[in-house]
């Protein structure tokens, strides 16, 4: 990443596949002019409906793997068997031009944006059960038994990492959770930090993680 200072803030958003994470940031960028996104790359097959470049740029995973070896990715990871990253250059335009940035990446990306990047702010968002979680993903209708599986194990992996970030968020009413995501980006998130939140999510977390004590 750039040393030279940036106008805008980096906001890392993370949370189990299924939890929502992806309709709260587009409603999110939608109302809000000053938030902005860039592009991640990744090594996974296109689906119906996206677009490279707008959804994602999918690439080779040779031509990923020479982006990693050059230093060109700020955050990478493997996720489900894929290559997912998010270059520099993308992430420095849209700073640097005052917007703040928004990334959906998962906990092992966000570890390692918040060692490089000790100002951004991390954001997680807990789905409200764990039927739920598994309701979301089945009526996504684009994957099947056995990938659901997968990423509900992937869950609990996921999950067990809330700890690591500053704010955490319920998706379960979603207009009450973009409200709070908006309140986070504007500054005024400070009743949603980890210490704040954590008394009143004990109950949700030892129905999540029933191994977890807080």
């Amino acid at each position: 990443m750039s040393e030279a200072i940036h106008s805008g803030t980096l906001f890392v958003v993370s949370a189990p596949s299924g939890a929502g994470k992806t309709s709260l940031v587009r409603a999110l960028i939608e109302s809000d002019s000053t938030v902005g996104v860039c592009i991640s790359h990744t090594t996974r097959r296109q689906r119906d409906g996206e677009e490279d470049g707008i959804n994602y740029h999918f690439i080779e995973d040779t031509a990923f793997r020479s982006m990693v070896d050059a230093g060109e990715f700020i955050e990478w990871a493997h996720v489900f068997e894929h290559l997912y990253g998010t270059s520099i250059h993308a992430a420095n335009e849209v700073l640097d031009s005052g917007k703040h940035l928004i990334l959906e990446i998962d906990w092992q990306g966000a570890a390692q944006i918040s060692q490089r990047i000790p100002d951004t702010k991390t954001i997680f968002i807990f789905p409200p059960s764990l039927d739920s979680l598994r309701s979301r993903l089945e009526s996504r209708a684009q994957d099947d038994d056995e990938t659901v599986e997968k990423r509900m194990a992937a869950a609990f992996e996921e999950l067990s990492h809330f700890e690591e970030f500053d704010y955490l968020i319920v998706n379960d009413e979603f207009d009450e959770a973009l409200s709070e995501l908006q309140d986070i980006v504007s500054g005024e998130g400070n009743q949603l930090t980890r210490a704040k939140r954590l008394p009143a999510l004990n109950s949700l977390i030892c129905d999540l993680l029933p191994q977890n004590t807080l």
